[in-house]
């Protein structure tokens, strides 16, 4: 059983500051990539961030240089340094890791969503 729970969402003014985390806890026996999507009302699941274990990045163009993904290898935990929010930014923001269980079965988990809201 592996989860991923996430937290850090909230109401924020436009340039505005939020940080998420993203805690793995369960059967992992090793983290792969992991990452940050969201998804706005209406609109498609779009990725965010995404970290590999090495610590390259890799962000969608409208967060560039606003957001920073980072992680801390030792506690199974990825985060996201979001600065000079948008209101185009409100969407729910799902964490997401690509693992290894225990039973050596590799797969793709995904947190519960954290609500992220940008508005004046």
């Amino acid at each position: 059983q592996v989860q991923l729970v996430e937290s850090g969402g909230g109401l924020v003014q436009p340039g505005g500051s939020l940080r998420l985390s993203c805690a793995a806890s369960g059967s992992i026996f090793t983290i792969y990539a992991m990452g940050w999507y969201r998804q706005a009302p209406g609109k498609q699941r779009e990725m965010v961030a995404t970290i590999a274990t090495a610590g390259s990045t890799n962000y969608v163009d409208s967060v560039k240089g606003r957001f920073t993904i980072s992680r801390d290898n030792a506690k199974n935990t990825v985060y996201l340094q979001m600065n000079s929010l948008k209101p185009e930014d409100t969407a729910i923001y799902y964490c997401n890791a690509d693992l290894m269980v225990v039973a050596r079965i590799r797969g793709d988990y995904w947190g519960q969503g954290t609500q992220v809201t940008v508005s004046s």
